[in-house]
């Protein structure tokens, strides 16, 4: 009897532990409220890697540049590099992607010469490399934060 009641109890208390693990991480609002229940849900955070992210602005020494061109950054966890164009050039680096933090290489380019402002562009951006750079997703925008402070705000590619 008490080899039958264990495997009772084994097959009563498995599903219950699998169902608690299955609750999607998303509100069924999309709004990323709950509906008045007093519980919060978690809304699923879109990760930084996989996609293109579109350079808003890029901030130096407390002072916001005009961005030139259309410089993005795209950083790839399966290949450890990132790759993009800096408003003139393209560029690819290393890139190790920890939860909230990036370690870039040193950033390999091409050598076109352009516009001062794209060069400025690509100078700025250029401050991301070579160090430790924290970041944060928050649903289509990436802020990205180097230690230098060079700070900058991208879009995710639609």
């Amino acid at each position: 009897m008490d080899k039958q009641r264990f495997t009772l109890a084994v097959l009563t208390i498995v599903p219950l532990v699998v169902a608690c693990g299955s609750e999607k991480a998303t509100s069924g609002s999309g709004s990323g409220s709950d509906s008045g229940s007093g519980a919060s849900s978690v809304a699923a955070q879109r990760p930084v890697t996989g996609v293109d992210w579109q350079v808003q602005s890029i901030t130096v020494n407390g002072a916001t540049k005009n961005v030139h061109g259309k410089p993005y950054l795209a950083f790839n966890a399966k290949t450890g590099k990132v790759g993009g164009h800096l408003g003139c050039n393209a560029v690819n680096a290393t890139a190790t992607v920890r939860a909230g933090h990036i370690t870039l290489g040193r950033p390999s380019t091409t050598r076109m010469m352009c516009d001062a402002s794209l060069m400025g562009t690509e100078r700025a951006l250029l401050g991301l490399f070579n160090g430790q750079v924290d970041y944060r997703v928050d649903q289509d925008t990436a802020t990205l934060t180097s230690a230098n402070g060079t700070i900058v705000h991208a879009r995710a590619d639609k």
